[in-house]
């Protein structure tokens, strides 16, 4: 798996709070575009969004599953993006001093993009992802700690 690391200037609860809004996964996921759907169980293993992947007017329609979520240290994704294949995507987080530490980690499990030799997809994964952790460290400043808090 490609693995990206980034301390964030936000509290763990706020990261966990962005992670947990299925809604808001199209704001910090780079390529998701759309979100359509969010089952009502999000994020719990089995729960899944419906959303639109690409640059519009080329979007591919497709879902990401929750496979793993431990409340304030991870969720695990399988990402499909049809015929683009299925991935697998890790966040892992933990306090770091008045921050967060997270790593996100992604690899190709199903479709064409196993394909791809992994010197060549994961400097891709690489960018991606680093902006993944930028967009989220943004959203995740600015969000409170609980709801109606300011």
């Amino acid at each position: 798996m490609t693995e990206v690391r980034r301390r964030l200037g936000a509290t763990p609860g706020q990261v966990d709070a962005v992670l947990a809004d299925g809604w808001a996964y199209g704001l910090w996921v780079v390529g998701a575009v759309h979100i359509r759907e969010v089952s009502q169980d999000w994020p719990k293993p089995g729960a899944w969004i419906r959303h639109s992947v690409g640059a519009w007017p080329l979007t591919i329609e497709d879902r990401t599953y929750v496979e793993e979520y431990e409340p304030g240290r991870l969720l695990q994704l399988r990402a499909h993006a049809g015929p683009a294949g299925t991935a697998r995507v890790r966040l892992e987080w933990e306090p770091d001093g008045d921050g967060t530490a997270v790593r996100m980690s992604e690899d190709a499990i199903a479709g064409p993009g196993t394909l791809v030799p992994p010197p060549v997809r994961a400097p891709l994964l690489r960018l991606r992802n680093g902006e993944s952790l930028a967009r989220l460290a943004a959203i995740a400043r600015g969000r409170p700690e609980e709801p109606g808090q300011a």
